[in-house]
């Protein structure tokens, strides 16, 4: 991680230098992904977030695979304290692009999340809208969610209903490679207490991939100590 995300009197809104922390197959992945399209998202943030944030008074916040910066905007102009964190530096750039035009501070964090060595217990809000994180038997990623929530904040974890059961398809996607909301759940201990954990349709902004999805599964969790 090439960022000081633990905090600064004048924190660096610029792209970090090319220091990515992570697998280099997942980052050729999706920098392809993005770079097949001039805009991958809809550009505007995600309904469950908006909806699960009302109410929250703003702290640090942990935006975990922003892609092109729609939600990191979003909480930073509401008045957070954004570290947005994504793979894909194409992904980066274009969301560098987006904080700039809006006038607003995000640190931005070129890693994956388990090797992004994040500073544990930090963050207020830690928010991952439909993340790809690829399971591990280690649980890396799910214990890594779990670890940057300070006590007192919630973990927000949004993902498409359904798409945990779907078999293996040509495209490659395999459900039994990636973290589901069911999997976090399942290490929560007695340190944690689950606010939200249900399926519900879904607020989806207009165009973007995955607006096809009609179901989000949205776990809510806060960290009690």
């Amino acid at each position: 991680m090439t960022d000081n995300i633990a905090g600064s009197s004048t924190p660096d809104t610029s792209l970090p230098a090319d220091g990515y922390v992570g697998d280099p197959e997942v980052r050729a992945e999706w920098d392809n992904r993005y770079a097949d399209r001039r805009q991958l998202w809809s550009g505007r943030p995600n309904g469950a977030l908006v909806a699960e944030v009302a109410g929250l008074t703003p702290g640090r916040v942990l935006d975990v695979g922003c892609g092109e910066g729609a939600d990191a905007v979003w909480l930073a102009r509401g008045g957070w304290d954004v570290t947005a964190l994504e793979v894909s530096g194409v992904a980066l750039e274009r969301a560098a692009e987006h904080a700039q035009d809006a006038g607003v501070t995000v640190r931005w964090v070129h890693a994956g999340l388990a090797e992004a060595a994040l500073p544990p217990a930090s963050f207020d809000l830690v928010s991952a809208q439909y993340p790809a994180l690829l399971r591990t038997p280690d649980a890396a990623a799910e214990r890594a969610l779990l670890a940057a929530v300070a006590p007192g904040g919630v973990l927000l974890l949004v993902h498409h209903a359904g798409m945990d059961t779907r078999h293996e398809h040509d495209g490659g996607f395999d459900p039994a490679d990636y973290v589901w909301p069911s999997m976090v759940a399942a290490l929560l201990d007695d340190n944690w207490t689950v606010e939200v954990d249900e399926q519900r349709p879904r607020v989806a902004p207009d165009g973007g991939a995955g607006a096809h999805h009609t179901d989000d599964v949205v776990l809510r969790a806060r960290r009690l100590r």
